[in-house]
């Protein structure tokens, strides 16, 4: 069975009016089946972050909402906790303090069923630190700048749920681009992934292949830093960092990108329905025309004016057809 799709959200999701990364997540889990296990660990609010998931993911049609959230690692080693995965077909995790959830979960029993389910098929989703623990490589905490400065930033180990990445979160609104820059310059063998509020990357096994396509209101930044030219080994406490020749994507809703070659992938081609029935419409005149010349070799003037008398005016219902002008005579009609 393939891996499960990773749903990586940059935090600040609506939840109120279309709420399409939300119900996307649930659709994924299984709709009406779906049985979500929330792991809160992050967060600092007591049980009303619970509350707000179940109360969200229920509406949105899914089955059962069960809460697993260990809140120490002898917690996360707890096989009563750790056996609520197993009929899970979604987890997510809320954000908040992603140190902390690193801290509690990674290395546990409780990761290792997370990384279990993943693999047999159940969607994995987190938003904000829910988001960056996903990655092999986690932003453990650090301040905002566009500018990639020295130890702006620390990093923590992730669940390793997508390889030889680095993950952070709410990253336009708050600006992160230098501390993102930061890691991949200390580690050019890490790809950098930036997602915006109110947006996800939407990772599935493809072939062989990582492949995230964007979803939401933003956009998702990524920094190939593969060519990279740093000084980031010997620069000093706080200096800036040389950066030269990282490769920059910023990728709205709709953008498909292989993250394992990564490069950008072709949208799919969009077929509007309207304009595919005026095409079929169009040939289905042509053949007409073709039997009517050869059989009875009408001039195009007067199979024109049949196809008017055919097609109903605009508005009108398809039963509808315009009458003749009485005064018109067909013969006197002027060519095409």
């Amino acid at each position: 069975m393939p891996s499960g799709p990773l749903m990586i959200i940059g935090g600040a999701e609506d939840k109120l009016r279309r709420r399409t990364i939300l119900t996307d997540f649930v659709a994924a889990s299984g709709g009406e089946q779906a049985r979500i296990a929330v792991i809160p660990t992050a967060s600092s609010l007591g049980q009303e972050v619970v509350e707000v998931y179940d109360a969200l993911f229920r509406k949105l049609g899914a089955a059962d909402v069960v809460a697993v959230r260990p809140e120490s690692r002898e917690d996360a080693h707890d096989p009563a906790l750790v056996a609520r995965l197993e009929a899970a077909t979604g987890i997510f995790m809320t954000g908040g303090n992603q140190l902390k959830l690193s801290a509690l979960v990674c290395g546990t029993p409780l990761a290792d069923a997370i990384r279990a389910a993943h693999q047999r098929g159940v969607v994995v989703a987190g938003t904000s630190a829910g988001a960056s623990i996903q990655s092999s490589h986690m932003v453990a905490f650090g301040g905002p700048g566009a500018t990639p400065k020295q130890r702006m930033t620390q990093v923590a180990a992730g669940l390793g749920l997508l390889d030889s990445t680095v993950i952070d979160q709410h990253f336009d609104q708050r600006n992160r681009y230098g501390r993102l820059l930061m890691i991949v310059a200390q580690s050019p063998q890490l790809l950098g992934i930036g997602v915006d509020e109110d947006t996800a990357a939407v990772v599935e096994h493809v072939d062989g292949h990582d492949v995230m396509q964007v979803v939401g209101r933003g956009a998702v930044t990524v920094l190939d830093p593969s060519r990279i030219v740093t000084n980031a080994y010997d620069a000093s406490r706080s200096t800036t960092l040389l950066a030269s020749g990282v490769v920059l994507h910023v990728l709205p809703d709709g953008s498909r990108f292989d993250l394992t070659t990564r490069t950008l992938l072709p949208e799919p081609g969009l077929v509007d329905l309207a304009e595919a029935a005026d095409l079929a419409e169009a040939g289905q005149d042509l053949r007409n025309l073709a039997r009517d010349i050869a059989a009875a070799d009408k001039s195009p003037t007067a199979l024109r004016r049949r196809l008017a008398r055919r097609r109903p005016p605009a508005g009108a219902s398809p039963d509808t057809t315009p009458q003749q002008d009485p005064r018109q005579d067909p013969q006197q009609d002027g060519a095409f």
